[in-house]
C-alpha cells in the first residue's frame, strides 16, 4: 500500500506503483511513472516524461526531469528513464534528453548519486556506478558499469567513461577514459589502472593481462591506434579486447602522457 502525504502535489495522470512513499511538498507531474517500492522524500520534484523504476530512494530536493539546459530545446517531447534500486541524494538534478541526442537520458540500476550531482541532457549511465558529491556530467556523456566519478569533478560533453573506470575527485575531464583505468587531474590524464576497483570484481589473471596491455598501449611510445589494433588481434582476454576496442573507437581521444613512469 502506498503512503502519500496529503501535502504532496500529484497531477492527474501520474502513474504511482504499489508501496510507493511520497513525502510532503513533493511534486509529481502528469506524465510521470513511479515504480513499485520507490521512496520520494519531502520536497523532491518529478517533472515531464520521467519514468522511475522499482525500489529507488529519492531524497529531499532532488529535481528529476526538468527541461534540458540546452538553448536548442524547443519544447519537444523528451524523456528521463531511471532504472531500479538507485539512491539519488539531496539536491541532485537530472535533465531529460533532447531531440538532437535521441530524446532520452537513461540511468541504469543500483547506482549511487550523492548530493548535488548533475546529469545533463542525453546522458547515459550504466549499472553500479557511483557519482560523488557535486560531480557534474554535461550533455551526451556516457558511463559504463561500475564506473566512479569523484566529488567536484566536471565531465565535458560527449565524453565516454568505460566500465570499471574511475575519475578522481576535484578533477576536470575532457577526453574519453578507457575501461578499467584511473584518471586524475585538471585536465585529467590516465594514472594507471583502477586497481582498487578491479580487485573487487576481476580475477588476478585478468588484472595481470590488463597491466601488460596498459603498458603496451600507453607506455611503449608507439602510436596508440596502431598498438591497440595489434593488441586486439592477439588478445585472448575479453577485458583486454574491451580496452583495445574502446581505444580504437574513441572520438574525443584518450588523455595519456607518453613514457609514464
Amino acid at each position: 500500500m502506498s503512503k502519500i502525504s496529503p501535502l504532496a502535489v500529484i497531477e492527474e495522470g501520474a502513474v504511482i506503483g504499489e508501496d510507493v512513499e511520497i513525502g510532503p511538498f513533493c511534486f509529481i507531474s502528469a506524465n510521470a511513472k513511479i515504480g513499485r517500492g520507490t521512496k520520494i522524500a519531502a520536497s523532491a520534484c518529478i517533472y515531464g516524461n520521467t519514468t522511475i523504476g522499482e525500489f529507488n530512494d529519492i531524497f529531499s530536493h532532488a529535481v528529476l526531469g526538468s527541461i534540458p539546459q540546452d538553448l536548442k530545446y524547443a519544447g519537444e517531447e523528451v524523456e528521463l528513464i531511471i532504472g531500479d534500486h538507485n539512491k539519488i541524494r539531496e539536491f541532485t538534478l537530472f535533465n531529460p534528453g533532447t531531440a538532437g541526442g535521441g530524446g532520452k537520458t537513461v540511468v541504469g540500476n543500483h547506482n549511487l548519486f550523492m548530493g548535488y550531482v548533475h546529469l545533463g541532457h542525453d546522458v547515459i549511465i550504466g549499472d553500479h556506478c557511483i557519482l560523488a558529491n557535486a560531480a557534474t556530467l554535461a550533455g551526451h556523456v556516457e558511463m559504463g558499469n561500475f564506473a566512479v566519478v569523484g566529488g567536484m569533478t566536471p565531465i565535458h560533453q560527449f565524453v565516454k567513461i568505460g566500465d570499471y573506470a574511475m575519475i578522481a575527485g576535484a578533477s576536470a575531464l575532457s577526453q574519453d577514459v578507457p575501461p578499467y583505468c584511473l584518471a586524475e587531474g585538471n585536465r585529467a590524464v590516465l594514472r594507471g589502472l583502477n586497481l582498487n576497483g578491479l580487485r573487487r570484481h576481476i580475477d588476478r589473471s585478468d588484472i595481470d593481462a590488463l597491466r601488460s596491455a596498459y603498458r603496451d598501449l600507453f607506455e611503449s611510445g608507439l602510436p596508440l591506434q596502431e598498438q591497440a589494433s595489434l593488441l586486439l588481434a592477439e588478445a585472448s582476454s575479453e577485458y583486454v579486447k574491451n580496452l583495445c576496442t574502446f581505444v580504437l573507437n574513441t572520438k574525443r581521444g584518450i588523455p595519456y602522457e607518453r613514457n609514464q613512469s
